[in-house]
């Protein structure tokens, strides 16, 4: 699946991967299964949005738009927040098109592509991939991080993001892959890619990365999953990286079981220090559990891959193919 362009009333509309985020005619919606646009109705004044004749959840989409507002109230760094409830079908994005510096964020993005690659080549990970791979998701590793970058090369990962539809991130130059531009929108995309059945990430690729994801050192385990609610499984991501401009802290993370399935994605960057940044992200994220677990759905579609944190990374779903042995 490729990203094609075209015009509807006067705007540029992309194409995008099942799920991505569009404007079509000044509405905001998303391309679903098939490439159809379904329409996404505003939840009044604020951020957030549920589906069009879906005024169950309006309330709590009024919600969620007031409370990560109030979150960032005041704050003095830039950001930018995407959130999206398989569960009730809300939507919410701020300033989700602004770039942002990936910092280590970026390397959930080279797994997928690692992954994507060998979907397509049949070929099994080797062992120096699989090691690489947990060392890069777990610990954070850069060194882990280049040599997979090195490995998949910009050129596979530039097509990854075409098949993704995350259209809107440049990777960074010169093996610079830190310094890639990512936006809340495209974050956003690659963790629904993550999360649900796609045509461009098998169930066993997204099970892995979720796996490796919930894996996360306990000492990089903040961020996002601030305030999740018990017996959710995190799969989380972060990045930081300080510079001239200040401190640069991005946390993206999915959230899954005991009938919730949601994604978060916070990009900050300015911040004085990071402390100050994390605490940006995690206002953010505490307002979104608690407005999500406060709804307590009675039902919620289940990820076609049963994802748990277990005592090895590789035995994530039974049976897994020969690319990923």
């Amino acid at each position: 699946m490729r990203v094609r362009a075209t015009t509807v009333a006067g705007a540029v509309v992309l194409a995008l991967g099942m799920g991505a985020l569009t404007m079509v005619g000044g509405a905001t919606g998303m391309v679903v299964s098939g490439g159809a646009f379904v329409a996404l109705a505003a939840a009044g004044p604020g951020i957030c949005a549920v589906p069009a004749g879906n005024g169950a959840y309006a309330a709590l989409a009024a919600r969620l738009s007031s409370d990560i507002l109030a979150a960032v109230a005041g704050r003095t760094d830039r950001y930018a927040v995407a959130v999206y409830d398989r569960v009730t079908g809300i939507t919410c994005q701020l300033h989700a098109a602004a770039p942002f510096d990936s910092a280590s964020v970026v390397k959930a993005t080279i797994l997928a592509a690692l992954l994507r690659s060998h979907q397509e080549t049949g070929q099994p990970l080797s062992s120096g991939e699989r090691e690489l791979a947990t060392l890069m998701i777990t610990e954070s590793d850069n060194d882990a991080a280049t040599d997979l970058w090195n490995e998949v090369g910009p050129d596979e990962i530039q097509d990854f993001l075409d098949l993704a539809g995350m259209t809107q991130t440049r990777l960074g130059t010169d093996g610079y892959w830190g310094l890639t531009q990512i936006t809340a929108h495209d974050e956003l995309t690659l963790l629904r890619l993550l999360s649900a059945a796609n045509p461009v990430l098998s169930d066993y690729s997204r099970g892995y990365e979720l796996g490796l994801m919930a894996r996360v050192d306990p000492s990089q385990s903040w961020g996002v999953p601030a305030g999740a609610p018990a017996g959710v499984t995190t799969h989380v991501k972060n990045g930081w990286l300080p510079d001239a401009t200040g401190w640069h802290i991005n946390s993206i993370g999915a959230f899954t079981g005991d009938g919730r399935d949601y994604l978060i994605v916070v990009l900050t960057d300015g911040n004085p220090s990071m402390g100050y940044g994390v605490a940006t992200v995690e206002a953010v994220a505490r307002a979104v559990h608690e407005d999500l677990s406060a709804a307590q759905p009675s039902a919620a579609p289940k990820l076609a891959v049963t994802v748990s944190p277990g005592p090895s990374p590789y035995a994530i779903v039974p049976a897994l193919p020969p690319y990923l042995q």
